[in-house]
């Protein structure tokens, strides 16, 4: 049976209709933040319960531990260098895993308060680093420590790639989540899952104008349902693959919902991968799954 549902005419354009959806890995209590290294033919993910970052080789298709007992990590990416860098859930900070395995902080508080639980991340191609800050790893032990809030909201911050230095760049969301540059790093999108534990905030995801090292002209770029928009990424053509509880939506550039990936499990994340930077790779629950497109993604960073 086929896993893709086709709303759109142009989605039969992204899809290969022979492909399958297969399945990488199992057994997590919450899989999240993949990111692909075509350098080592590798995909990371965090599987945010159980404290750890796994490793699967697509060469051989082995899992192994790349790090344990890292503090509930959540979103990575790779910066402009190829190291990892990771939002630290329990640890409510933003590190950088260096080439030796030692680890630099890159933001842990703002305005003399520490972050709330840093959750996605993304790296621009002039260095800066821009994530989100819901609260998810303070209101409970299970994907963070329980703990109270300092900041007065949840934002979406910049990491200035030349003094360090920390700017909040959104600062009306409910809970800011997954992020992803346009092709010509001329736009924005930011996920709001506020929806996820209150039923009257947003599930929908916006799309900002980038000038320079600020956020402009902010507009909800489409509403998704079921569930709430969580990990998304952009190909090559500036179509949006979003996570939902039904699997993964591809969203046109305006706006339009071409098609879903159906998943058995709840969607939190996506990465493109592979060689030819065609196959998605999708974190879901308990479980990483993967399918070849017809169409390539993004690489973050440029690159790598």
């Amino acid at each position: 049976m086929s896993c893709y549902e086709i709303l759109d005419p142009r989605f039969a354009d992204l899809i290969d209709p022979v492909a399958f959806l297969e399945t990488i890995h199992t057994g997590n209590r919450w899989a999240e933040g993949p990111v692909y290294f075509a350098d080592m033919r590798c995909l990371v993910w965090s599987d945010i319960p159980n404290d750890r970052i796994l490793k699967w080789d697509e060469e051989t298709g082995a899992v192994s531990l790349l790090r344990g007992h890292v503090a509930n990590p959540n979103g990575s990416t790779r910066d402009r260098q190829g190291r990892l860098v990771t939002c630290m859930q329990g640890e409510r900070r933003v590190v950088r895993t260096e080439w030796d395995g030692s680890i630099t902080v890159l933001a842990d508080a703002y305005d003399g308060r520490r972050l709330n639980s840093p959750n996605d991340v993304v790296v621009k191609s002039d260095g800066s680093i821009w994530f989100t800050d819901p609260n998810y790893g303070i209101i409970s032990d299970y994907v963070g420590r329980k703990d109270i809030q300092e900041q007065p909201a949840c934002h979406v911050y910049r990491i200035d790639p030349a003094t360090g230095n920390l700017a909040i760049v959104a600062d009306d969301f409910a809970m800011p989540n997954g992020l992803a540059f346009s092709p010509d790093e001329k736009q924005l999108y930011v996920a709001d899952s506020g929806y996820l534990t209150d039923r009257s905030a947003p599930h929908h995801v916006r799309l900002f104008d980038v000038e320079n090292d600020r956020l402009i002209n902010s507009r909800v770029f489409a509403d998704i349902s079921p569930g709430i928009p969580d990990g998304l990424r952009v190909d090559i053509a500036g179509n949006l693959w979003v996570s939902a509880w039904d699997g993964v939506q591809a969203h046109h550039p305006d706006g339009t919902l071409l098609g879903k990936i159906r998943v058995p499990e709840m969607v939190a994340n996506v990465a493109f991968g592979g060689p030819r930077n065609n196959r998605l790779f999708i974190t879901a629950t308990t479980s990483v799954y993967a399918v070849f497109l017809n169409i390539r993604g993004l690489r973050y960073p440029f690159g790598f």
